[in-house]
């Protein structure tokens, strides 16, 4: 269980989850100790406009897509909901390609163009 939580800041009308560089690793250990904090900012973001940043995070499995998942049918279930994931590494980006959810999801470069790009 990880003792750690995401950096949640919010930029204009954007709550932006920052996942730092204690969130390298994002196995099944870590994510159930932040899953729930994931969902609830998800599920309390007023306007439903997130972003979340894994610019430090190197790895993630299917766990982890089924919580972003979450977070996005909750956002775009919800009128005005936007949401985006800024700063993928290479791998992460892969896998997101291979499982075609970069057709779903609107991907960034980095922090500051998502929060323009989900404004």
């Amino acid at each position: 269980m990880s003792d750690k939580s995401p950096r949640v800041e919010k930029r204009g009308e954007v709550t932006c989850i920052i996942l730092g560089p204690e969130f390298e690793n994002l196995d099944e250990t870590v994510l159930d100790g932040i899953r729930p904090q994931l969902l609830e900012t998800a599920s309390k973001a007023a306007p439903p406009k997130i972003v979340i940043d894994l610019s430090h995070t190197v790895f993630f499995g299917s766990s982890f897509i089924e919580v972003l998942f979450r977070i996005w049918n909750r956002v775009n279930g919800t009128p005005g909901g936007k949401f985006g994931i800024a700063g993928l590494t290479p791998y992460c980006r892969e896998v997101l390609e291979v499982t075609h959810l970069d057709r779903l999801w609107t991907l960034y470069p980095n922090l500051d163009e998502a929060v323009k790009g989900t404004t």
